[in-house]
């Protein structure tokens, strides 16, 4: 899971959503007067402060000062009190819930800790204000900020970085903030979690005693030798490491002073106190690590544990779990079931021991329980246990095993323990946080597939339904025209009950992405929903048109560019809404920017633009769009050419796969044989970096993973394979195709989304006509959840509902509308394959291209 989107589920309990600082009282002195001149602007979770002269630079070194929950406000009226008088220019945290939220212990790591950014003009006066403001800061406490120098022992310190808001892609195609290298060229400004200088910045003087103090800090005193970094949360790091004496394996976990805040206000050094009394209290379980040692080194603490054999729980589907495969034999199917009812009944004795001892452990989850070769189970990480006696709610959770607010103590762990019962089955558990009725219902499906004794899933069921209503129905899809036409109903019921109008950052709730891309583009925005909806037969409010027409003609600073992420989608789904002057419009504002330097994939770059403006062109009549979309061709064509290597990325958004799309399309408009050529060499590329599994289904080899999925995967390379074979034969593409269909034909996914999830290999099917599309539209049911008198699908990580098209319930709409709608349904471009122009005397004949 990705940790970033737990920051957005903090202020909305069923949308992701973007703090803002409106969530509690701001500190007091943003209702405060200031001196003439000065502007006090406010900016989503930021309130900044812009002298009357603005001198600032777009980039240089930017001092940050960290605060905790008790001294922020008192630290703000004195950086306040000495920047206003000097014309310095600076920004805060609107509230102290929002400093809180930031130094949670699962927030970015790179951002904890900060309070106020300060932008020095050059760096004679960084230097000044270094020296003034630790004298006036002195003794503050707050937490370290890992991405920065620390200057000194107070609460300052310092990183290279941007002043004004500019931006590009970063390598996973994703919006972020950027800084000019030293050629002149916007490069991602990161902000990682260890202090770097770039490579084309020279460190200022006043810095260098400070590294070299930063640089003197190490742990050559202590006994311990750190071999592997297993896990780090923003309040600190898990070490696998060596007691150098002894030779003995040891674990060494790290707690940050004031950071890695769980929800009782404890910071990481008070739970690693914790946890080292917990587990002497403990001492002797069987399945419960020792405590060996405690050190403070920096400030930071160490709990020194036992090593524990095995590992987490969690790391065990991928290789065992029988419904990954497309057939699942029924011996399979039975000894999967017998290791995971001993996996839970060693699990369960160990919790009861610990409950022996008066002891709530109150974190329990699959990624604390390691299973040793001979599959014993233990449990790790102690920091959130407590004294039963003392009645704690949960402060630190994975979200599939969060307890309701209502258990207390060992009914916590009594909740997590029903939940791990149904995980070891189906590991979706984090359902239960939108809809509990999904225990229920993920119980039938567990007992329609694993022989589990009667009634073994009951008792979890019922306690995680404690005190809930009656069971309400469990969603069913059918794939037969009046299922279909209920499906649609209920699904475009909770996409229109989702819209918010009145919002200005998105139409529709979904990905964290439409945060930084307006809300506007096919992927995670309106112009993707409103697609949906109109493809399938669906209800389209004029008022969401007039929303989406009037934000992309309009677009936010930062807006993406491309096909999925951006303009170009929000001009295509306007033209195909009718609003041609819209569209065109949009376009205009596209052609002004800087679109040629963008990447060649079909997301946000140029293959996808290239598809776009051929299709505007014919639409709106356009020779200067076809001029463009000329332009475009041939850069992509050019990259593909000298290509000479499998992209990182492979598969349809981020690979060759979408240049190649985008080739064969050219082809069929042109008759231009070449373009044949070069979409063949785009796919092979891709195809170079796929493995084939045990079951003969062939993934995108990503890391330790495999990938099947439609965006970043092998199912999306598929589509432009089948397209392609429709104009030439080839044998290697052939056999992929065959299987790449089996990669399609899983049982289990953990996600339903389009481009990451089910929904994907439902399109991917249904586009072949493949008559196993229909165990798709019939198992979407198990991600269905209950929304405004409809069903809608869980989005990214199973964290939040999404309607966006690219994770959510639009994808889900459009993947059933491609199996079960009566007029042809498909994503952008990717409808059926047409036969190239002919041409006459060496000059193309040109074709409407597709919608």
């Amino acid at each position: 899971m990705e940790k970033q989107y737990e920051v957005y589920c903090l202020k909305d309990r069923l949308f992701y959503d973007v703090l803002d600082g409106q969530e509690s009282p701001a500190f007091s002195i943003v209702d405060e007067p200031l001196p003439d001149g000065w502007q006090r602007v406010p900016r989503s979770e930021w309130v900044v402060y812009v002298p009357p002269a603005q001198e600032i630079p777009a980039q240089g070194w930017k001092i940050h000062i960290s605060a905790s929950h008790d001294n922020a406000a008192d630290v703000l009226v004195r950086v306040r009190d000495h920047c206003v008088p000097r014309g310095v220019s600076f920004k805060h945290l609107r509230s102290v819930n929002v400093l809180l939220m930031r130094n949670a212990k699962y927030s970015p790591r790179g951002a904890s800790g900060k309070l106020v950014t300060i932008y020095p003009r050059d760096e004679a006066e960084l230097a000044t204000l270094l020296t003034e403001l630790g004298d006036i800061l002195k003794g503050q406490p707050g937490p370290y900020i890992l991405s920065d120098l620390r200057i000194g022992e107070g609460p300052l310190y310092v990183r290279y970085g941007g002043f004004i808001e500019r931006h590009c892609e970063d390598e996973d195609g994703r919006l972020v903030a950027a800084i000019e290298d030293g050629e002149g060229r916007l490069v991602p400004d990161r902000r990682n979690p260890v202090f770097t200088v770039p490579p084309w910045v020279t460190l200022p003087a006043c810095l260098v005693p400070h590294l070299e103090a930063r640089n003197a800090v190490t742990m050559t005193d202590v006994p311990y030798e750190v071999k592997e970094a297993l896990h780090f949360s923003n309040g600190g790091g898990v070490y696998a490491g060596e007691d150098t004496r002894t030779g003995r394996r040891v674990v060494l976990k790290e707690g940050r002073p004031h950071a890695g805040l769980a929800a009782d206000g404890a910071d990481a050094v008070t739970r690693v106190r914790r946890e080292h009394d917990i587990l002497r209290l403990l001492a002797g379980i069987d399945g419960v690590p020792a405590a060996l040692d405690y050190f403070v080194v920096g400030e930071h603490h160490f709990l020194v544990e036992e090593f524990v054999e095995g590992r987490p729980l969690n790391g065990f589907f991928a290789e065992r779990h029988p419904l990954l495969d497309p057939e699942p034999a029924p011996e399979d199917l039975a000894a999967y079931t017998e290791w995971a009812m001993k996996i839970y009944a060693g699990t369960e004795r160990i919790i009861r021991k610990v409950h022996a001892r008066g002891v709530a452990f109150n974190d329990l989850h699959m990624f604390n329980i390691m299973v040793g070769p001979d599959d014993t189970v233990s449990l790790i990480d102690f920091e959130a246990a407590a004294p039963a006696a003392e009645q704690r709610r949960q402060t630190l959770a994975n979200p599939g095993f969060l307890a309701p607010p209502d258990r207390r103590g060992t009914d916590i762990d009594l909740y997590s323990l029903a939940c791990l019962k149904i995980a070891l089955f189906m590991p979706t558990t984090n359902l239960f946080m939108l809809d509990l009725a999904k225990a229920a219902h993920l119980a039938e499906v567990i007992a329609e597939w694993f022989p589990v004794p009667e009634g073994y899933l009951q008792q979890a069921v019922d306690e995680i339904n404690r005190g809930e209503p009656g069971r309400r129905p469990i969603p069913r899809f059918a794939p037969e025209p009046a299922g279909w036409r209920d499906a649609r109903g209920a699904l475009s019921t909770a996409i229109l009950a989702s819209a918010t109008p009145g919002r200005d950052d998105r139409l529709f709730p979904g990905d964290i992405q439409q945060f930084g891309s307006g809300g506007l583009g096919l992927a995670y925005g309106a112009a993707g929903v409103l697609y949906a909806l109109d493809v399938t037969g669906c209800e389209v409010s004029p008022r969401h048109v007039e929303w989406l027409a009037d934000h992309a003609t309009d677009p936010p600073r930062g807006t993406g560019l491309g096909l999925y992420d951006g303009l170009h989608g929000a001009a295509y789904g306007l033209a195909h809404l009718g609003q041609l002057g819209a569209a065109a419009r949009v376009a205009d504002i596209c052609l002004g920017d800087r679109w040629e330097k963008l990447g060649v994939d079909l997301h946000g770059g140029l293959s996808g633009i290239a598809l776009n403006l051929d299709h505007l062109a014919d639409v709106l009549a356009s020779p200067t769009l076809r001029e463009a979309a000329d332009r475009a061709t041939r850069l992509v064509a050019d990259h593909v050419e000298t290509a000479d290597a499998t992209p990182a990325r492979p598969g349809l958004m981020r690979g060759l796969s979408g240049p190649a799309l985008m080739l064969i399309r050219r082809y069929e408009r042109t008759g231009e044989t070449h373009l044949l050529d070069l979409a063949a060499r785009a796919i092979g590329l891709d195809l170079d970096g796929c493995t084939t599994d045990k079951n003969g289904a062939l993934h995108v080899q990503d890391g330790n993973r495999v990938l099947p999925y439609l965006a970043r995967g092998s199912v999306g390379i598929g589509m432009v394979i089948d397209d392609y074979l429709t104009h030439r034969e080839d044998q290697r593409f052939r056999e992929a195709s065959a299987r790449i269909r089996t990669a399609a034909l899983t049982r289990y996914y953990a996600q339903s989304g389009l481009f990451s999830g089910r929904a994907g290999m439902l399109l991917h099917l249904a586009r072949r006509r493949d008559t196993r599309a229909a165990t798709h539209v019939r198992d979407l049911a198990w991600h269905a959840l209950s929304y405004g008198g409809g069903l809608s699908f869980p989005g990214e990580n199973l964290l939040r509902m999404s309607m966006d098209l690219g994770t959510g319930t639009a994808g889900v709409l459009l993947a059933m509308g491609a199996a079960l709608h009566d007029r042809p349904v498909h994503l952008p471009f990717l409808g059926e394959s047409k036969p190239p122009a002919r041409t006459l005397a060496g000059t193309a004949i040109t074709q409407p291209a597709r919608g």
